[in-house]
């Protein structure tokens, strides 16, 4: 999503791009499409959006490629994904000008790229756009050579001029003008990035190179995320705030090394402040569950709209995580509230998980114009009309309305500011945020706290079913390997820590979709994606999958095992770990590449060195080492486990910040982790018997239950009482 107010220049080119939306007329839903081209075939929202454009589109592939070879014509690459907000702006604006549209098929062969389809393409261009720029985002527009080299990018144009900033025409005319004119120093001038970008982004161990100080590398990405820290509202910078899960989750790992100390005490109330303020806030959906994308303001208040199915698989295991930890109840209601919007809105029969609920959507069945948060968001109007009844026992003549907008704040003119709404589509509304405790609402109204919530709940439920009647957002159905591996860590998790037996097997289900639709046993492969289709039914696409997929799953299938002893996941845990080696791991400088490293068409092989919205595969990949060399004993995944995070101990050592996650694995190589050996049925020809043999010297004490902790290879002795272990685990 890229900032209306970001602005970014070309180095390559000397052409500045802006990034700066305005509003625009959706088109009438009723016309019978004057345009189809190639994407109509495609099986992506994302591209399908864009078929009835008057733009000659191709998808990624061989014959857009040879088209642009033979024909000697640039590639305009156009990408970005089915929920992105500025990406809508821009085909309304640009691709469905007519004008545009014949320039662009003209002069250019135009491809069409999904970034949630096709990571591996977005993550190349994208660091040349970033380099060249000074800045990224979607929809991000690229121009290459034939041979697919970059030497012009930048994000999101206008279709025409406006003061000094160059439209998309213009922009079109100046890159004719110098292919024809100016080539060779096109070409050189993207070479040369080119050439820098692959000396930059090289992440490799070097000779003779040692792990990083696991207590060093800790304390300093605690005091970077501490000074970034907002203590108001919690989160990591002013406006605008993205939940972070792997911030919060370093914090965890931290405050559970150094629980004495008062920095420990520090990172667990960053931890609990910002989940409790994100739980009240306005991104935090309070009719109809889930998280929106991030807050506009320092607040959490004002969203921006999108759901995305990577943000709830990670924020459920934080919560769940931070109740674990505290012991307080709202963050385990939260968790199973995220799991509730999951389980109705993004869940396929199948067992997988869709990727995202658009923040665009119409307000009314008349509507013709898309607004942003149309779907969420209420007039104090509209409030008062749904709950009229006067409230029983409550001070004076009040109504279940009067309560309700109270408590969430409800305002008459609406409650959102005019600096958070830059083209007026919340004018009038209210975005609902708890603004008093139920205690306090409770004593201003006169009532009792029980029966507060009733009336919440109860008026909750109302606006639901409202909201269910509004024309929906869009809704990508595309289920991604990666992010279903995200959201089964969810359902395992939270399953295990409550207890809660529907949840897990909410989560057995979906690795067994993922091990349907997902896994080509013939190839021995991941597969990235796959569709829902017309009649429901699951079409699966041929493209392979990333590392993210690899790694994600892993994990996901991890955090079954040990929600459910079931060893079936853990092999095939075991199985696509030792693919995921093969394909991806760097056997000259270690460390893993994003996508397969002999792939022609990608012109850059990257290691993704950053814990952003989802966090680094080579972060997750590091953890899942360890985790897997304890549980089937292969000592080889513990040292592969420390090869990577040298090959990372660079930015490990200087900017921590940027991988909390892979910092967490830091500590655990250092602080070891504890195997509790529960589960041992006696079957020594079985998968954990021959992967541990130390599981044959272990006995169960006067046929009770029997549980062992394990470290550094040496056992405690036996325990069969629950308080015990519970002693044990947190010596």
């Amino acid at each position: 999503y890229q900032k209306p107010s970001s602005l970014a220049k070309s180095q390559s080119s000397g052409v500045i791009f802006f990034s700066m939306a305005s509003g625009s007329n959706g088109p009438d839903r009723s016309k019978t499409p004057k345009h189809t081209n190639r994407l109509s075939k495609e099986k992506s929202s994302y591209l399908l959006q864009h078929a009835h454009n008057p733009v000659d589109w191709y998808p990624w592939g061989q014959e857009a490629f040879d088209k642009a070879k033979s024909e000697d014509k640039p590639i305009f690459l156009s990408v970005g994904y089915s929920t992105c907000h500025w990406c809508h702006v821009m085909e309304r604006e640009s691709f469905e000008d007519e004008e545009i549209g014949k320039i662009l098929s003209k002069n250019f062969v135009c491809i069409k790229v999904d970034r949630e389809e096709r990571p591996d393409v977005d993550k190349v261009y994208m660091t040349f756009v970033q380099a060249t720029s000074g800045g990224g985002g979607w929809p991000m527009s690229v121009w290459l050579t034939p041979d697919l080299r970059p030497f012009i990018g930048g994000t999101y144009f206008p279709p025409r001029d406006s003061g000094r900033r160059p439209g998309l025409k213009t922009v079109l005319l100046r890159i004719i003008e110098q292919w024809q004119s100016n080539r060779e120093t096109l070409e050189s001038s993207g070479e040369r990035v080119l050439e820098a970008l692959r000396k930059g982004t090289e992440i490799s161990a070097s000779p003779g190179e040692t792990l990083p100080s696991s207590p060093d590398v800790a304390n300093r990405c605690y005091q970077q995320l501490a000074h970034s820290y907002e203590e108001e509202y919690g989160g990591f910078r002013e406006a605008p705030k993205f939940p972070s899960p792997v911030n919060l989750m370093f914090l965890m790992s931290f405050w559970a090394v150094n629980r004495a100390s008062s920095e420990g005490a520090e990172a667990l109330r960053m931890v609990l402040h910002t989940l409790r303020m994100m739980a009240l806030g306005g991104i935090h959906d309070h009719v109809a569950q889930g998280f929106h994308r991030y807050s506009t303001d320092s607040s959490w208040h004002v969203p921006h709209f999108e759901k995305m199915l990577y943000d709830q698989g990670q924020l459920a295991v934080a919560y769940i995580t931070a109740y674990q930890v505290s012991g307080e109840c709202l963050l385990a209601d939260v968790a199973r509230d995220v799991l509730l919007y999951v389980s109705r809105d993004l869940s396929d029969k199948s067992g997988g998980f869709y990727s995202a609920e658009d923040a665009d959507s119409f307000p009314t069945v008349e509507s013709t114009e898309k607004r942003e948060g149309a779907f969420c968001v209420w007039t104090a109007g509209e409030i008062r009309e749904l709950l009229p009844d006067i409230v029983k026992g409550a001070t004076g003549a009040i109504t279940q309305a009067n309560i309700f907008m109270h408590h969430y704040g409800v305002k008459e003119q609406g409650n959102v500011d005019p600096a958070q709404d830059p083209h007026g589509e919340l004018q009038g509304q209210n975005v609902l945020i708890v603004r008093y405790s139920v205690e306090l609402t409770a004593a201003h109204f006169g009532i009792s706290v029980d029966r507060l919530s009733e009336l919440l709940s109860d008026a909750r439920a109302k606006l639901a079913e409202v909201r269910r009647a509004r024309p929906p957002p869009h809704l990508d159905t595309k289920m991604l390997a990666s992010w279903n591996g995200l959201m089964l860590s969810g359902f395992a998790r939270v399953g295990a820590m409550l207890g809660d037996k529907a949840l897990l097997e909410r989560a057995e289900r979906a690795a067994c979709f993922l091990r349907e639709h997902l896994w080509d046993e013939e190839g021995q492969r991941i597969l990235h994606s796959c569709y829902r289709g017309d009649n429901m039914e699951v079409d699966a696409s041929p493209i392979a999958g990333f590392l993210d997929d690899y790694a994600f799953v892993v994990c996901g299938l991890l955090d079954l095992f040990e929600a459910t002893q079931r060893v079936h996941w853990l092999q095939w845990a075991e199985e696509l770990q030792l693919r995921q080696d093969q394909l991806f791991w760097d056997s000259q400088g270690s460390g893993y590449f994003c996508s397969d490293p002999s792939d022609p068409t990608l012109l850059l092989a990257l290691k993704q060195d950053q814990d952003g919205a989802e966090p680094s595969a080579n972060s997750v990949s590091a953890m899942n080492l360890l985790r897997l060399s304890h549980l089937t004993g292969r000592q080889d995944w513990i040292q592969r486990s420390q090869q990577l995070l040298t090959a990372f101990s660079d930015k490990l050592i200087k900017v921590p910040v940027a991988l909390p996650d892979m910092v967490r694995s830091v500590m655990a190589q250092h602080y070891t982790l504890k195997q509790v050996l529960m589960l041992a049925d006696g079957n020594t020809e079985g998968f954990l018997y021959q992967r541990l043999p130390v599981l044959s010297t272990l006995v169960a004490q006067e046929g009770k239950a029997t549980a062992y902790v394990c470290e550094n290879f040496a056992c405690a002795l036996p325990v069969t009482c629950p308080q015990e272990l519970r002693r044990l685990l947190l010596e």
